[in-house]
């Protein structure tokens, strides 16, 4: 939030700035500790060194911080423009306590689901400082690049997902077809990312930190996945992924310098 302000320009006007910082924050806590109380019996085998799993928090806990966090994100929302609360209260909230309950487990349209979450935090932020029309490329680019790391995640948790019953896509379809269906979101991206450069809305420098950050990783991740198709190769490909939604973001942000 604090590069989709600077790229908007509008880092002085901080009181705003904070506040939308806060919001995705508190919003952002809540799902997760949501996620995770929905998510114990998964996380005992894919993650269990996690709060709950590992007995650090208990469930009750969990969820009274999420409901707790998710009541503040929606309060200090309340103070935003009136774009910014739909988005906030009207779309996002909700859309994350069904991903956690309902959505997860569904083949593609969890994933996409995520990965429209993750994006429309940045039109949250244009919508904050009623400036939308700057963010939709940094929002194309956050729900391109999430989409294919939930894609890469799913593959990574087959095991835990497998033994709580879920029925995502590397389940259903299995590993190869979920690897090209990320080869191809993943040229989409490539190609897609260049074209801002080529239109001239960003500038020189939004190319060399784009290659660097964003178009080289994403080579890395296919040949990572298409030389070892496998869980351990899926995790060290979801962890670079994250590295290029930020090194995205910054290069969007040179480009407009």
């Amino acid at each position: 939030m604090v590069l989709a302000s600077a790229i908007l320009g509008v880092l002085t006007e901080i009181n705003t700035v904070i506040r939308v910082v806060m919001v995705v924050l508190c919003y952002t806590g809540a799902a997760n500790a949501l996620n995770d109380v929905i998510d114990y019996n998964i996380d005992l085998i894919n993650r269990p060194m996690r709060p709950i799993p590992s007995g650090y928090v208990n469930k009750k806990s969990a969820l009274f911080i999420s409901v707790l966090l998710f009541s503040t994100g929606s309060f200090l929302c309340l103070e935003l423009s009136q774009n910014a609360k739909v988005i906030g209260i009207v779309i996002a909230m909700p859309l994350m306590v069904l991903y956690s309950k309902s959505l997860k487990g569904v083949p593609l349209i969890g994933n996409v689901t995520i990965a429209f979450i993750l994006g429309l935090a940045f039109l949250f932020c244009g919508a904050a400082f009623d400036n939308m029309a700057p963010m939709w490329i940094p929002t194309v680019l956050a729900f391109g690049l999430s989409l294919v790391r939930e894609l890469v995640k799913d593959i990574a948790d087959m095991n835990g997902d497998k033994s709580a019953g879920l029925k995502t896509f590397p389940i259903t379809a299995g590993i190869d077809k979920t690897i090209q269906i990320t080869i191809f979101l993943t040229a989409c991206i490539g190609f897609g990312a260049f074209i801002p450069l080529i239109t001239g809305y960003y500038g020189f420098l939004y190319g060399i930190m784009l290659i660097l950050g964003v178009e080289i990783p994403l080579g890395v991740v296919v040949v990572s996945l298409v030389n070892n198709p496998g869980i351990k190769a899926a995790k060290h490909s979801a962890r670079l992924l994250k590295f290029s939604t930020i090194a995205g973001l910054i290069a969007i942000y040179i480009g407009t310098l």
